[in-house]
């Protein structure tokens, strides 16, 4: 009698005797209505008009330069899962944690099916969102704002779906192929080794999100503080002038960033999340049921909740967000009704359980709902925390670098009470397991919770090619006011993003100690107190190589838009037959974002994989621990803080606070903008990859250190160890050695803006 019919009194009717594709047949119908439900936005989407030829050639170069980035980096991908792949299959075939030989072939092709679908969602996402960008743009010129509201969020939307519903695909597919070809073994067991086999699927999930986002984010905030200073800062030229050389890698960069690599990363937690509840669930065939079927009512809801977002033309910021807050509020409402009913099902004959595990899927939903609303009031310039920030900017900008930083480390507070409650009180209700089904509630209604997100670099794109095209002022205004909103989404994204990627560590640290072996973690272990210390350091080394990659590229292109303006005759004063060079900032950002992620990759891969081995699986336990607790505080401070100067300087452009442009306010605050896009949009991001990434590894691992003594096999640590310290010579050689020269002298050129020249215009599409 397996663990389910025990538990529901003897039971061996449904759910207790399912099947693995019964399991598995509403997360399968779900992932298909989500294609579906995608199918039909670019329909939608395709029917909006694209506006004049000069906005469609601009939006061509940044969608090539958005295809040109993923191509590389997917090159370098390739390699790196060839070789993954081919470690994975040696050595789960030499020791097979199930004793079946296939093992390296199963858990091996779970990490590159995770790892092919994670990028697929990425690239269909982008290719959508730099189609969307030009479509937006048009109907803010004619049609208005509501009309470029429902445009940028269908592009946005489209991310959304295609990430839940590839992921969710790709997971409960790999489960049942999973559980075949398992001989005469107990329906337990057959089900425990398939969920042990996802520990690859998520590897592989996790392999391409450190790709997408790490090096996503070094692109485009390379870019984009390289078009700032020597743009705004060093000629007065305006925001996505299309005299600066940048301004196209720019545009690149918030695709390839905020649609690509946050795709990705929440794909990751997406498909860790699930693989954590049903490891936890131990064979228990209503558990593992669980997960699947939560995930597939959250893909059904979030298509009700796409259509309850709207507006009026003339809203006013807080309209525009209650607008996007309709979605998710009316989404979040049908997941608990929809999760009522499948509880009420799958644990008829143990409902006292079951109403237990609906309290911790409607606690994790609610969290991520109140993390949100944290993010978005220290983030949103109708709020007092980025007022002041603001308003801290008359006595310069060092006294804007202070407030945003205050700012940031005080909003760690009640993100942190929020999971703290959640886990508390999960962990009351149904132990571990709880906790992990609250990360799934969490994520319940990623689909509409992301098309807020992926929504905004939409925004963002769509007021470049205003500028750039030159449309009228009022045109700038509408979508300058959808881009203030995606500022906005765009924080409560990454707090969300933050919140779901802790709650998914957990769960999965919790599923590293059953599978490893571990049962009780003293805390006074030395062994273990030296674990968390060592995995508290690795959030802030992480950040620290990738904010000093972004110094590096950014200085790189730094360096070519200077040598335009110098070399290019009359591009600095705006004459017709003077052409920036963009396709060369493009290239220089792609080529210099991908170098600089491999040492922080090596670092975030190899660490695990070396305590676990060198030292053992308690302190790999504390290192998980450590490098949880302070990844989530450094990650919720630079998020935030780089959200709320970003919006600071916002709160003065869109609302005339502090006198409005050109003021000694605005310059202060455009200083703390700069210094906060790496905040945000880089290293804070980045630290959510990096937890998870170390716990799925971790996870992975498990089968091999389990029961393993402090110490007791160190010489195998030795590999991993060597590994990085080679490749932290070769990275030293080929790209840190030299140190480019930004000091190179600036030419002349303030106050260019009056002395532009009027620019014929192409006849526009109606």
């Amino acid at each position: 009698m397996n663990i389910c019919a025990l538990s529901s009194g003897g039971n061996t009717e449904f759910p207790c005797n399912a099947d693995a594709i019964t399991i598995v047949s509403l997360s399968l119908a779900a992932s298909g209505l989500a294609m579906i439900m995608v199918l039909f936005l670019m329909i939608r989407l395709k029917k909006a008009d694209r506006g004049n030829e000069l906005m469609n050639n601009i939006s061509e170069k940044i969608a090539s330069g958005a295809r040109a980035f993923l191509t590389t980096e997917y090159k370098y991908f390739a390699g790196f899962c060839v070789f993954v792949f081919a470690v994975l299959l040696i050595v789960y075939t030499i020791i097979p944690p199930s004793g079946n030989k296939t093992d390296g072939i199963r858990i091996g092709g779970c990490f590159l099916a995770g790892a092919l679908l994670s990028a697929g969602a990425g690239w269909k996402g982008m290719v959508v969102a730099t189609d969307a960008n030009v479509r937006t743009t048009q109907a803010a010129d004619k049609d208005g704002l509501a009309v470029a509201l429902r445009v940028a969020f269908t592009g946005g939307a489209v991310m959304g779906f295609t990430v839940v519903g590839l992921g969710l695909f790709g997971v409960s597919l790999f489960f049942f192929l999973m559980t075949l070809g398992r001989g005469n073994a107990t329906e337990k067991d057959v089900y425990v080794w398939a969920v042990d086999s996802l520990a690859g699927f998520g590897f592989g999930a996790s392999s391409i999100a450190l790709f997408a986002r790490v090096a996503g984010g070094i692109y485009t905030k390379a870019a984009d503080v390289g078009a700032d200073l020597v743009g705004k800062v060093e000629n007065d030229i305006p925001e996505d002038d299309p005299r600066n050389p940048a301004v196209i890698a720019d545009n690149v960069g918030d695709n390839v960033g905020d649609v690509a690599g946050m795709g990705a990363d929440l794909f990751e937690s997406f498909v860790g999340s699930i693989i954590a509840a049903a490891t936890l669930a131990n064979g228990d065939t209503a558990k593992i049921m669980l997960p699947f079927w939560v995930a597939g009512a959250g893909i059904f809801s979030s298509v009700i909740g796409y259509f309850a977002v709207g507006t009026k033309d003339g809203a006013s910021q807080k309209d525009l967000l209650r607008a996007l807050h309709k979605g998710t509020i009316t989404s979040s409402i049908l997941v608990l009704a929809c999760c009522a009913v499948i509880v009420n099902f799958l644990f008829e004959r143990r409902s006292g359980e079951g109403w237990e595990l609906f309290a911790c899927i409607a606690i994790g939903l609610v969290a991520g709902i109140l993390i949100g609303q944290a993010t978005e009031y220290f983030t949103a310039y109708e709020y007092y925390p980025t007022q002041s920030i603001t308003n801290s900017g008359v006595t310069g900008p060092a006294t804007v670098i202070i407030q945003g930083l205050g700012i940031g480390m005080i909003s760690c507070v009640f993100p942190v009470l929020i999971i703290v409650a959640t886990i508390l009180s999960c962990n009351a209700l149904s132990g571990e397991y709880g906790i992990a089904i609250a990360a799934v509630g969490m994520l319940a209604t990623l689909g509409v919770t992301l098309a807020t997100d992926a929504y905004g670099p939409v925004a963002d794109n769509a007021g470049g090619i205003a500028e750039m095209a030159e449309l009228d002022a009022r045109v700038r205004d509408t979508t300058d006011s959808l881009d203030a909103l995606g500022n906005t989404t765009a924080a409560t994204g990454k707090g969300f993003a933050i919140g779901s990627a802790v709650l998914t560590s957990l769960s999965l640290l919790s599923a590293f100690k059953d599978k490893a072996e571990i049962s009780v973690v003293d805390i006074g272990d030395p062994v273990v107190i030296s674990g968390i210390l060592f995995g508290a350091m690795l959030p802030f080394l992480f950040a620290a190589l990738t904010m000093l990659s972004v110094q590096k590229a950014a200085g790189a292109i730094i360096i070519e838009v200077r040598r335009q303006f110098e070399e290019i005759e009359g591009l600095r004063e705006g004459r017709p037959d003077a052409e920036a060079d963009s396709d060369k900032c493009v290239a220089i950002s792609t080529q210099s974002s991908v170098e600089e992620m491999i040492l922080p990759g090596i670092y975030a891969i190899l660490s695990p994989i070396s305590v676990g081995l060198l030292i053992g699986p308690k302190c790999l336990t504390g290192m998980l621990g450590g490098a949880i607790a302070s990844g989530m505080m450094l990650a919720i401070m630079m998020s935030n803080a780089g959200g709320a100067w970003d919006n600071s300087k916002k709160y003065i452009e869109i609302e005339g606070a502090c006198g409005g442009k050109g003021t000694e306010i605005h310059k202060a605050c455009v200083v703390g903008d700069t210094v906060g896009d790496p905040f945000k949009d880089t290293s804070g991001p980045a630290l959510n990859i990096l937890i998870k990434l170390m716990s799925m590894i971790s996870l992975t691992l498990a089968p091999i250190i389990a029961g393993w003594a402090d110490w007791q096999y160190w010489y195998y640590g030795l590999i991993p160890i060597g590994l990085a310290l080679i490749g932290t010579v070769i990275v030293y050689f080929l790209y840190w050695k030299d140190v480019q020269d930004i000091s190179a002298p600036i030419s002349g050129g303030k106050d260019v803006e009056a002395n532009k020249p009027e620019v014929a215009k192409p006849e526009k599409t109606a």
